[in-house]
């Protein structure tokens, strides 16, 4: 059975919406290369959203710098994301998606900071948008 998401439209829809890139990602559970992504290394304050239906994801305060060549996080908006087993690429891990819209983001480890969750959201930034703080 496939879930009612908030966000709904047809791949023709998403594919008039996105870029090329973006819908790779997005929609179609890609995944850009790392070090890339205009996200990876970026601090500023405010929230990250989904590209897809802006969807507020992230807070910036939960954003870390992990090494792995992605943006990653150690905690997620309350509710934003839906989990997902992945046994793709031979791999067991945890596909992480929009819960308004099912757009693809990346996976969840165990592997984040110890002192926060010890978990490290490993998310594109193609799949997401920023939106800056205002009490800068």
């Amino acid at each position: 059975m496939t879930k009612k998401y908030d966000i709904r439209k047809t791949e023709e829809e998403w594919q008039k919406k996105l870029s090329p890139e973006e819908y790779y990602v997005l929609r179609q559970k890609g995944t850009e290369r790392p070090f890339t992504g205009q996200y990876n290394l970026h601090f500023e304050n405010g929230d990250y959203h989904c590209k897809a239906c802006n969807a507020k994801l992230f807070e910036s305060e939960h954003k870390f710098e992990s090494g792995c060549g992605w943006p990653s996080f150690d905690q997620a908006v309350e509710g934003a994301i839906e989990y997902i087993r992945d046994t793709s690429h031979g791999m067991i891990r945890t596909e992480t998606v929009c819960a308004n819209c099912g757009s693809h983001l990346g996976h969840v480890f165990n592997d984040g900071p110890r002192e926060t969750t010890g978990q490290r959201y490993c998310i594109n930034s193609i799949s997401i948008g920023f939106d800056p703080s205002e009490n800068q």
